[in-house]
């Protein structure tokens, strides 16, 4: 059954032609404003990496990757899910000194994603990787980088605004910034989901710090891998988006693992056996550099700005048939 919502008189902004123009327009004024906020320079990066190299995101542990044989080399490789780990190594592999960084564009395969209106299996982002002092693994330094981000995001929807006067969202530039324990302490009886949209619902732009780990009450807010982002130095960043009627999220990010953290991290998540890889044996022998990253996502930027009320107006990707023929009984195009 489709997931996929039609909010109650929804209609496009933009025209099929003008949606193209401005979803490059996004795109190519956020890589500015972004990469001059943050002093990120430009890289390439892999759409895919070995298994056996333990650079592949994990996520949450349950998603399949998309896997295939190299008969010319003789291995099997994996469409990277993010490229949270390889960013890291690049960094070192690269002689990036402190305070410098990078972003690429990643484009990653999800094949077990739950399809709805900002779901698909298709995943396109901005990945940045950035490095850091041992003094930066700290909450304030994390803030600090989160209102950059925002800063580059409002920036860009205001020049957005110049160029095509009929999109006009308006974008809450005040950070309001909450911990897991603290937003479970506010809405006990609500789930993780539910206290995302009750809290950014009230601040319009939101950071919710400190994911993966268990609360008082026993659960985690949301699970995460244990090994790129410190669970206790880590965050979400949402945006309220009017036209669903939700808190959307823009960004997942964090200061990375120490191998203190990794150490700890590692165990509590029943992970141990990963300790043998090579990029989790560099991490825990201090052979990486200390960073901070994330990924921000761009057609779901794209959907904001645009006041777009389906992910698949601005990306390209496969819908199941209910999902198409709803959309096209909306008048809304699909890519």
């Amino acid at each position: 059954m489709s997931k996929t919502y039609i909010p109650e008189g929804y209609r496009p902004v933009l025209d099929a032609y003008d949606t193209q123009r401005a979803i490059a327009y996004i795109k190519q004024t956020f890589q500015e404003e972004f990469a001059a906020g943050l002093n990120l320079k430009r890289v390439s990066a892999p759409l895919f990496v070995t298994r056996e190299s333990g650079l592949n995101d994990n996520l949450s542990g349950v998603e399949r990757p998309v896997s295939f044989d190299i008969p010319a080399v003789g291995t099997d490789a994996q469409v990277v899910h993010s490229l949270a780990k390889w960013k890291r190594l690049a960094l070192k592999r690269y002689h990036f000194g402190v305070g410098g960084g990078l972003y690429t564009d990643m484009n990653a395969i999800r094949r077990d994603e739950e399809l709805d209106n900002i779901h698909s299996i298709y995943v396109d982002q901005w990945d940045w990787e950035k490095v850091i002092t041992r003094d930066n693994r700290n909450l304030d330094y994390l803030k600090l980088i989160v209102r950059a981000i925002v800063r580059a995001i409002c920036d860009t929807n205001d020049r957005l605004h110049v160029r095509f006067p009929q999109l006009q969202v308006q974008l809450e530039r005040e950070v309001s910034f909450i911990t897991t324990q603290e937003l479970e302490d506010l809405y006990p009886d609500l789930t993780g989901s539910e206290r995302e949209k009750a809290y950014v619902r009230e601040h319009k732009t939101a950071c919710i710090m400190q994911i993966g780990g268990k609360l008082r009450s026993g659960k985690p807010h949301d699970s995460r891998a244990p090994d790129y982002d410190d669970w206790q130095l880590n965050c979400d960043i949402f945006f309220w988006d009017a036209v669903l009627d939700r808190a959307l999220e823009i960004s997942s990010m964090g200061i990375r693992v120490d191998a203190h953290a990794l150490d700890r991290q590692l165990t509590e998540a029943g992970c141990d056996d990963r300790r043998e890889l090579p990029f989790h044996k560099m991490l825990l022998e201090d052979q990486l550099p200390l960073t901070i990253g994330g990924g921000i996502g761009q057609s779901r930027l794209c959907m904001l700005m645009m006041s777009c009320a389906h992910i698949g107006e601005v990306q390209s990707s496969i819908w199941d048939a209910q999902t198409v023929e709803k959309c096209d009984q909306a008048g809304i195009p699909l890519l």
